[in-house]
């Protein structure tokens, strides 16, 4: 049974949210946008998230997989930034850039408001599904923070990438908005090009 202990509030790893037009999520994704900071199961802020193509690609078995979604927090974090899952600790090379993360021993994904009601649709969504995927990745007993390897390396990151960069070409976003959205501030021009090598996007020309 999963503890009730309240993670500690601390400021999300990122500064600002991602703002661009473009592409709609499945009609069935249905964010609550008017959700108060604070902890809440998983589907009752993303509700439809159990009926979307990817979730049924999630592995393990559906029981497993909607069971693993009930189970999850979402934790939501007043002002700025995007999506985590939150770690048991913050991961030392996070602590040493001067972030600090919420930190459980729960499974919750740490989301910010300001994302939440004012980011792109088809970014929070694909953003979820990646941070859920992440979710099973560690109830499998996998590192998520592997000590000592680039980021667009993790097997992890590449494998989340990757799942949402299929769904997001199934729903017809093309490889220019893909790059743009895979363009995240944690990682420099080199490595975004190695993490759109890894998960089969184009490069900019």
């Amino acid at each position: 049974m999963a503890s009730v202990r309240r993670p500690r509030e601390t400021r999300p790893p990122a500064s600002s949210p991602r703002r661009r037009a473009g592409y709609s999520a499945p009609p069935e994704f249905e964010p609550d946008r008017t959700k108060p900071a604070g902890r809440h199961r998983l589907l009752e802020v993303f509700p439809g998230l159990e009926r979307t193509v990817p979730f049924q690609k999630y592995p393990g078995t559906n029981r497993e997989v909607l069971r693993a979604a009930r189970e999850t927090w979402a934790h939501l974090s007043e002002g700025p930034g995007w999506m985590y899952v939150a770690p048991r600790r913050t991961p030392p090379e996070v602590r040493a850039a001067g972030f600090r993360m919420v930190e459980t021993n729960d499974d919750a994904i740490v989301v910010s408001q300001d994302y939440l009601r004012t980011g792109p649709p088809i970014d929070v969504y694909l953003d979820l599904i990646h941070e859920f995927l992440h979710i099973l990745q560690r109830r499998q007993g996998r590192e998520l923070w592997p000590a000592r390897l680039p980021y667009a390396d993790r097997p992890t990151e590449v494998e989340a990438y990757s799942f949402s960069v299929v769904e997001a070409r199934r729903l017809g976003v093309p490889d220019a908005y893909l790059r743009k959205y895979l363009e995240v501030p944690w990682i420099g021009r080199r490595e975004l090009r190695h993490l759109l090598q890894n998960v089969g996007v184009s490069p900019s020309t």
